[in-house]
């Protein structure tokens, strides 16, 4: 079979930028799996997608005109249903066979097979493989129908002499012309009320030629690149943008270099089409705006990259993207300048304006914002996070004077002052603004008020982490305030049932459940997680329900699943979270110690006895784990007995030192006593004295075994 490369490209109105990427690569792969599923492309065909800001394109190698015939067999009915007595086809037989395209001729060549338990009628056809023509057509209009689109607009197409009236269409954008070309033959396929042809457009100013004419489907971005001044390829295109980037940074000096962001990259390729960089510049008095301020409207409201000095400060100058490439670029670069600087002097005036007013004095403002209709205002808000934060510290303290992490200190006085004047900065003009700066911005007017580092760093910090692999909060203070704000916010909403469901999580209580994991593990703080979420219930009175059970099983799912991101299995996970740890700190220590508990000869042994004990006991749930020695009378009770007299207070105090790993290896010493107890004693005795003894045996090894995990889920 003769195999040609195909080109499909759809050229449309400018497409959503932040969604291109997207769609070309939604829009070719869809085409290439349906190709596939039809037999006209090859197993081992090589997909290359196309996106810019006006087409949408996929090239495909080894495509056929046609599909190859395939043999079927379809099962009929069961022999006794499609022939009678004499052999002779029954009518529903007939019937059928009228429905594939046969008659009675085709009888005689109907093949007979068991089908489970019946033997059955089939009939074996071969069907003739698709054309490229229906099954290219069939692709495109799959591939159309399910495209990401972000937001369908609906537009009416030209009027068609042979369809009166006027038709709408719905897609991301008006589309104006459709290219198929397998070969250098155009591919007769029709989409959005096109038909397709082998003409497309370029660049609408700097064009050689248009429209361009595609000679054949391997010359595509060739010829988009020559005679329309456009580089097709999304990838090529972010390649080139960055290359220039690099190149104008180190034009300017100074170690210059522009700001790293992904996203804005390729918002910014899929808003070109032929990427020229030019170097501009803003006033140095600007510079006394905190830079944060600058980078974000320049980045957001302009698509500028603003340029770092070696020392990662802003500089006074930026980095434009151009779609055009004049041989005087003065105007260019004089029109971004002019537009820019209103922008700056705008942030200017916010942080100007704002810090006329202290923190403190906005605290009051918070009163008269809303922030949940069941939980009250951002001030009541505040006054919780500051009890629920001085609690955390009062429990710090304690455990700093029983011993435990003395190290960790955190002053209440700016704990509460900090958790106070967290959300203050929602009420300035440059939040206002500029939202993303939240806490960012309350840093700056801390420090402008005369507050210490670590109330203005807490400020800013609260919100750490903000996403995954973001740093937590710099120090105590913060850390102490931004767990307070998120068990303020878990426990708020799901006790008025604001719970997440499916995908849908508005408040992304997912995102602050994970804070928490992460904060009370990488500061192992010696902090109960079941007595934190009671006393933050507590802050909110009557105000909200009881759903502390159903929280803690939300974080203890968000636990689970990033212990098994960071390369955990699922049974070493489990074992260790079935538990319940109360202090997360715990958790690394004890995955580690089944790790290494799981590598001893003695494991699968022990994990299987474990688990033996464990269904036992769910049959005695009212046994204690008491022994009488008078009871035991079997010679392998009385000896497993005496090891664990002789084990237990050595691996007790080991677990109580939190050496979970030395722990877990001393019970591994009960093994061969184990086994001797299930092979020589019958736990379930006829006398009910010697039953529960026995299972009061079984009970203290079970929790002897199960203290760092529960070592039944190593079982296979």
């Amino acid at each position: 079979m003769t195999t040609k490369n195909l080109l499909v490209e759809l050229f449309v109105e400018e497409l959503p930028p932040k969604a291109l990427r997207k769609l070309g690569d939604a829009f070719a792969g869809v085409l290439l799996e349906q190709l596939n599923a039809q037999g006209l492309a090859a197993p081992d065909a090589v997909l290359t997608a196309y996106a810019s800001p006006r087409r949408l394109a996929a090239h495909i190698t080894a495509v056929a005109a046609r599909a190859a015939d395939k043999p079927v067999s379809q099962k009929l009915m069961p022999v006794s249903v499609g022939l009678d007595a004499a052999g002779h086809a029954t009518p529903a037989l007939l019937k059928k066979l009228q429905v594939l395209g046969a008659d009675a001729a085709a009888v005689p060549g109907l093949q007979r097979a068991m089908d489970g338990k019946a033997e059955s009628l089939f009939y074996n056809s071969t069907v003739q493989g698709a054309t490229l023509a229906d099954g290219l057509q069939k692709a495109l209009t799959e591939a159309i129908a399910r495209l990401p689109i972000p937001k369908v607009m609906t537009y009416q197409l030209e009027r068609d002499c042979e369809l009166p009236g006027w038709t709408s269409v719905s897609f991301v954008r008006p589309a104006h012309g459709l290219v198929a070309l397998h070969g250098a033959d155009v591919v007769p396929v029709r989409a959005l009320g096109l038909q397709a042809g082998n003409t497309t457009h370029g660049h609408r100013f700097e064009a050689a030629v248009d429209p361009v004419v595609l000679q054949d489907a391997d010359r595509y971005a060739a010829t988009l690149a020559r005679d329309g001044a456009v580089i097709a390829s999304f990838a090529e295109r972010k390649a080139e943008i960055a290359r220039q980037l690099a190149a104008a940074a180190a034009k300017v000096g100074g170690g210059c270099r522009p700001i790293e962001d992904d996203a804005l990259l390729d918002e910014v390729t899929a808003l070109v089409e032929r990427p020229n960089v030019l170097i501009c510049e803003f006033e140095a008095q600007f510079l006394d705006v905190p830079q944060e301020c600058l980078i974000l409207t320049m980045k957001a409201n302009q698509k500028y990259f603003p340029l770092l000095d070696a020392a990662g400060r802003l500089t006074n100058r930026f980095l434009v993207v151009s779609n055009i490439s004049p041989a005087d670029a003065s105007a260019v670069i004089g029109g971004n300048e002019r537009v820019v600087r209103p922008r700056l002097a705008d942030a200017k005036f916010f942080f100007d304006q704002d810090r006329k007013k202290t923190l403190a004095s906005r605290v009051a403002g918070l009163d008269k914002v809303v922030y949940h209709n069941k939980l009250g205002t951002q001030g009541e808000r505040t006054e919780r996070v500051a009890r629920i934060a001085t609690d955390i510290v009062g429990q710090l303290l304690t455990r700093a004077l029983e011993g435990n992490d003395a190290g960790f200190f955190a002053s209440v006085e700016e704990v509460a002052q900090a958790a106070r004047l967290a959300k203050t900065d929602l009420l300035t003009d440059m939040v206002g603004e500029f939202p993303e700066l939240q806490g960012i911005m309350g840093n700056y007017y801390a420090r402008n008020d005369g507050l210490s580092d670590d109330v203005a760093c807490a400020i800013e910090d609260h919100y750490k982490p903000r996403f995954a692999g973001d740093a937590l909060p710099r120090n105590a203070t913060g850390l102490v305030v931004a767990l307070a704000d998120k068990l303020e916010t878990l426990v708020g909403l799901f006790g008025v049932g604001q719970l997440p469901t499916g995908d849908r999580d508005p408040f992304a209580l997912r995102r602050h459940a994970l804070g928490v994991v992460r904060m009370l593990i990488e500061r192992n703080l010696p902090l109960n997680l079941n007595e934190l979420l009671a006393d933050t219930a507590a802050a909110f009175g009557d105000r909200i329900t009881d759903a502390s059970q159903a929280l803690a099983d939300f974080i203890d799912e968000r636990l689970a699943g990033s212990l098994r991101e960071q390369g955990f299995s699922a049974q070493e996970v489990d074992a260790v979270i079935s538990q319940r740890p109360q202090r997360l700190g715990d958790v690394p220590r004890r995955l580690a110690a089944v790790r290494a508990f799981a590598t001893l000869p003695e494991a699968p042994a022990l994990a299987a006895a474990n688990k033996r004990i464990g269904n036992i006991l769910k049959k005695a749930p009212e046994v204690d784990a008491h022994v009488s020695e008078i009871l035991l009378r079997e010679p392998a009770e009385r000896a497993l007995h005496a090891a664990l007299q002789d084990v237990l207070p050595k691996a007790n105090a080991q677990f109580d030192a939190g050496d979970y790993t030395a722990s877990l290896q001393t019970l591994a010493v009960l093994r061969a006593p184990v086994d001797a107890f299930f092979d020589g004693v019958m736990v379930n005795a006829d006398e009910p004295d010697l039953r529960l003894n026995r299972q009061g045996l079984l009970k203290t090894l079970h929790v002897a075994m199960n203290r760092v995990a529960d070592l039944s889920r190593l079982a296979t």
